[in-house]
């Protein structure tokens, strides 16, 4: 199953669709997008030209454009003549497996059908598939904000997704300058959902209980842990600070605080005096500056980060991504 992707189509046009619409464009792609709410299209063309300066200073593909841009009235018009569909709707199972359905009503199926991939952050892609038209190339290509920078996006297949359309939706994700990440076992919130809300968990604890401030657990990660997170990931670094012995010290030092009480990981009870601290601790943060003036120092810091990620840390060649490798079998499985 594969597919040269000129024309991309969006089901969608929220944040995370104008996410998508901003990466697309900015790869030389065709982009349409269809939603129904009122004001979508005016606020996804306005996201496009708030953050398409970063974009052309970050280096556009030959013939990238915000004009490529169009919007459609209704999900048929959208996906008629698309090469790959990516559905962005809100995370309720009954609206996505609606969505989903009607897609693949208008798409082409089998094997060098049109990829059908959901922007779902939780939901199990066998679920959302069932009403499908073929759903075997249904699959959760899960991204991340900003998503016209950040890289990596969790590929996740269900019980029907056939091995080719992952192998598919893989190859196209690498295509406009993403990291794909294969998600070989199926499971709600995927990988790396899993793992921030273990850590906002324990934060939200921390605040909750008096220990700590939104500003002082901001700067707890981003000044040690978070820097190094960035290229190493949790057990790398972990490895690497142990010097000789290697991750296999380090398991046996701290092996006896596994026992500690050293986090709670069910999330506290949710109430209106933990929602106002966690929002104050965000604006005394904030401070004076207004929130596009936050997006664009994020976007550009980093877009330095990964420069910096690229030139010293991942040798030529190699990117330290885990590469989609599956077996040959197209009737189903993952």
């Amino acid at each position: 199953m594969t597919r040269t992707v000129e024309r991309m189509a969006l089901v969608g046009g929220g944040v995370i669709g104008s996410g998508w619409a901003i990466r697309c464009l900015a790869q030389g792609l065709d982009v349409v997008v269809t939603d129904p709410a009122s004001g979508a299209e005016d606020a996804v063309r306005e996201t496009v030209r708030r953050v398409w300066p970063t974009m052309e200073a970050a280096g556009c593909a030959d013939g990238a454009s915000p004009d490529r841009l169009t919007f459609a009235s209704d999900i048929e018009t959208a996906v008629t003549g698309a090469d790959f569909v990516q559905e962005n709707v809100p995370e309720r199972e009954d609206v996505k497996r609606a969505v989903i359905a009607e897609i693949s009503k208008h798409v082409p199926g089998g094997p060098d059908g049109v990829i059908i991939a959901s922007s779902s952050s939780g939901l199990l892609p066998t679920t959302i598939q069932a009403d499908a038209v073929d759903p075997g190339r249904v699959l959760v290509g899960h991204p991340f904000s900003p998503l016209y920078i950040l890289p990596l996006v969790e590929v996740v297949g269900g019980e029907q997704t056939t091995d080719a359309a992952i192998l598919s939706a893989a190859a196209f994700y690498e295509s406009i300058g993403m990291r794909p990440l294969h998600v070989r076992n199926e499971i709600e919130a995927y990988l790396s959902d899993r793992l921030m809300e273990a850590l906002w968990r324990e934060a939200l604890h921390l605040v909750d209980d008096g220990i700590a401030t939104i500003p002082e657990i901001d700067a707890a990660i981003t000044g040690g842990p978070g820097l190094r997170w960035a290229f190493m990931g949790i057990a790398m670094g972990w490895h690497v600070a142990a010097g000789e012995g290697g991750m296999r010290q380090s398991m046996k030092h701290f092996a006896p605080t596994l026992e500690l009480p050293w986090t709670k990981l069910e999330a506290p009870t949710y109430t209106g005096r933990l929602e106002d601290l966690i929002v104050t601790g965000c604006e005394q943060e904030q401070g004076d500056r207004h929130w596009q003036e936050l997006e664009r120092r994020r976007d550009i810091t980093l877009l330095k980060i990964q420069e910096v990620i690229d030139e010293h840390w991942y040798g030529a060649g190699e990117d330290g991504w885990p590469e989609v490798k599956l077996g040959t079998d197209s009737e189903g499985g993952k």
